[in-house]
């Protein structure tokens, strides 16, 4: 009667037990329906695999926005505020102080008082007229107010500065320390330059995401991405908006494991041999070491290219993908060392089948127990009255 029950408990595949999931052989099953339709793709992990995935780099921004040199020079811009001041050759100009007696009482030059800049573009200058001056250089603007006062003042000469700056500026907002509108300098102001002058980010480096808007462009990108590769760290450029974003990372882990939970990333980069660790690594009784599964959505190209006879439709953007790791085969621990977690990934040990096995017996014995207890009830009821 036993062996028929263990039986019975195997041929159905041990499905009634209590199990903290499907096991390894259920998860390669079910890639694809009975009609046939896959569901995902299950891949295992190989030198291929790694190789596969290290050459797919995330979005960077040097690759979005091109260009990397500094910004052109700054431009006054409706907003600014200009200071000009005029000078003159001699005495008793327009700009200058009267001469008494061939001495000079006063100075050559005059300073104007600093002007904002309207939505009309231009500043006064006397004598000069309006002079046109969004769009130009200091210099530029130095220039026509010479032309203009040709014939007026005597031999003119002007500086002009922008004063306070609103159209070279870059906005800096998010986790910044001091949210703010930066002014950029004459020698060009690179990302991290930027975020410095507001005060830095409040946030860890490695749960700050940096996001540049740059006219109708956007491309967001982790902190930790320029501090490790100085040629992210591009110039910025006027008008451009920087956010900072505090964006933790974490995986979640299921089965097996000595830890079911949330993992946050306590660093810039996770490999999946220090997701097992911090996951508790796997239980020395209940775990499959050949059913360590990672699971996350893949770029088309990508599982594609992991699993060429997967059928992807078209149109399709992403596939969810089923990485399995063999932790049976010591070589699979250095490949977890170069295998890079990402934000929501899904780590899954299955249960061993012998753990299954020992539940059913457990059933079993259980129930055989209870069997047992029946007829000696029966029996002793029985001796009582005789029958």
């Amino acid at each position: 009667m036993c062996l028929a029950g263990l039986a019975l408990l195997a041929a159905a595949g041990c499905s009634s037990l209590p199990s903290q999931g499907p096991m390894a052989s259920d998860i390669a099953r079910d890639a694809a329906t009975p009609e046939g339709v896959s569901r995902y793709a299950v891949v295992d992990l190989d030198e291929r695999v790694v190789s596969i995935l290290a050459r797919s780099r995330p979005p960077t921004l040097r690759g979005h926005f091109g260009d990397q040199r500094r910004a052109p020079p700054a431009v006054i811009g409706v907003g600014d505020t200009v200071a000009i001041t005029v000078f003159e050759a001699a005495s008793g100009g327009l700009f200058s102080a009267p001469s008494f007696g061939g001495v000079t009482a006063g100075s050559h030059s005059a300073s104007l008082p600093i002007q904002a800049v309207p939505r009309d573009g231009t500043v006064t200058v006397p004598y000069a007229d309006r002079i046109q001056v969004v769009g130009l250089t200091p210099h530029q603007v130095e220039r026509e107010i010479v032309k203009n006062l040709q014939g007026k003042a005597i031999d003119p000469q002007a500086i002009v500065s922008i004063a306070q700056s609103v159209s070279n500026s870059v906005t800096v907002s998010g986790e910044a320390t001091n949210g703010a509108r930066v002014p950029l300098t004459a020698r060009g102001d690179r990302i991290l330059d930027v975020i410095a002058s507001a005060g830095g980010s409040r946030a860890p480096a490695h749960e700050t995401f940096i996001t540049l808007n740059r006219g109708t462009g956007s491309e967001t990108v982790p902190l930790q991405a320029l501090l490790d590769d100085p040629r992210e760290n591009i110039f910025v450029h006027p008008g451009d908006v920087l956010t900072l974003i505090r964006k933790p990372r974490w995986f979640s882990a299921f089965g097996a494991t000595g830890r079911n939970a949330i993992v946050n990333f306590d660093a810039p980069g996770m490999t999946l041999a220090e997701a097992i660790a911090k996951a508790g690594g796997l239980l020395d009784q209940g775990a499959d070491p050949e059913g360590v599964f990672l699971m996350r959505p893949e770029p088309a190209a990508i599982a594609s290219e992991l699993k060429p006879d997967y059928p992807v439709e078209p149109g399709q953007q992403t596939v969810n993908v089923v990485y399995r790791a063999n932790l049976r085969d010591a070589n699979t621990y250095f490949l977890a060392r170069s295998f890079a977690m990402r934000h929501q990934d899904i780590l899954y040990v299955a249960g061993a089948q012998a753990n299954q096995l020992q539940k059913a017996l457990a059933v079993l014995g259980s129930a055989t127990s209870a069997a047992s207890s029946a007829s000696l009830a029966k029996t002793q009821i029985c001796g009582a009255a005789n029958c």
